[in-house]
């Protein structure tokens, strides 16, 4: 698997594992059993947040990482969470994915496109919280994913799709800091969907990397190309809004052709898809 530098001395595979539907859409076996194709493919970026799989999902993608923490890099959010209403839905869960799948065998990837795409959540529901993006909590949010991962570090601390301007972006930056000098963090970013670009734009600079959606022929995008196709990124929902004239392979690789130093999310869990969108990036 092609790696990139998205940050001085933090290599990931260029294409990334989205962690969003786990233990969420997608049950603990599938889950496991897809991260581990993951593994033997050459992917070694996994992008979390604490709110992914209502609470869940960083602990359970921690332990399977667990003994491989030295050759991955991992990501999480903060600034949305999962609230005590979540854990009521917990029991429910396996009903929830069986009634959606129509069948006992959940078919995650549809027949034309080789893999879903992992997205950011819009934001708070009935399971959900949004909360303050202050620098205590981020610290706060930081330490419980450090918890469940049962890591010393994350490579990658990302701001959670902001849907206002992050007006202490001051404070932020200064904790940000701080965790890194800590040993806790090894950069920061932003996550966000690109339809907010210009509120964000004023400080995008204070952060070491951004994370937003992007698809070959979606608006703005020649101009992302000469604004930001030699810097690292990374990208979700790649087939998103994309050229319908286009098949999703041919999307991938024209995305690495304009952005070669950029990491494509993509969720993943047909094995056989998998390893079809692993074979583009080698």
């Amino acid at each position: 698997m092609r790696k990139v530098e998205l940050v001085k001395n933090i290599q990931s595979s260029a294409l990334g594992f989205g962690c969003a539907p786990i233990l969420g859409a997608v049950d603990g076996k599938t889950a496991k059993r897809a991260i581990d194709c993951a593994l033997d493919c050459g992917i070694t970026h996994f992008d979390l947040a604490r709110s992914y799989g209502y609470g869940e999902a960083e602990e359970f993608v921690g332990k399977i990482l667990k003994k491989h923490r030295g050759q991955v890099t991992i990501a999480s959010k903060f600034g949305i969470m999962a609230n005590w209403k979540s854990q009521l839905l917990k029991p429910l869960k396996p009903l929830v994915r069986y009634l959606r799948s129509g069948s006992n065998k959940l078919d995650l990837v549809p027949k034309k496109q080789p893999a879903r795409m992992n997205q950011p959540s819009k934001g708070a529901d009935m399971f959900h919280d949004r909360i303050p993006f202050r620098g205590a909590d981020m610290r706060r949010s930081l330490e419980k994913s450090l918890r469940a991962l049962d890591s010393d570090y994350l490579d990658y601390l990302f701001v959670h799709n902001p849907l206002e301007s992050l007006v202490h972006i001051d404070e932020l930056s200064e904790t940000a800091q701080q965790l890194k000098a800590e040993g806790k963090i090894r950069a920061w970013g932003i996550a966000y969907k690109r339809s907010l670009q210009q509120m964000h734009e004023p400080y995008l600079d204070r952060f070491d990397l951004l994370q937003f959606d992007n698809s070959v022929g979606s608006d703005g995008y020649d101009d992302l190309v000469r604004n930001r196709g030699t810097k690292p990124n990374i990208f979700f929902s790649p087939l998103r809004g994309a050229a319908k004239t286009m098949k999703p392979d041919e999307i991938f690789q024209q995305l690495f052709t304009d952005f070669p130093d950029t990491v494509i999310l993509s969720s993943m869990f047909n094995e056989k898809h998998l390893q079809a969108n692993a074979s583009l990036v080698r």
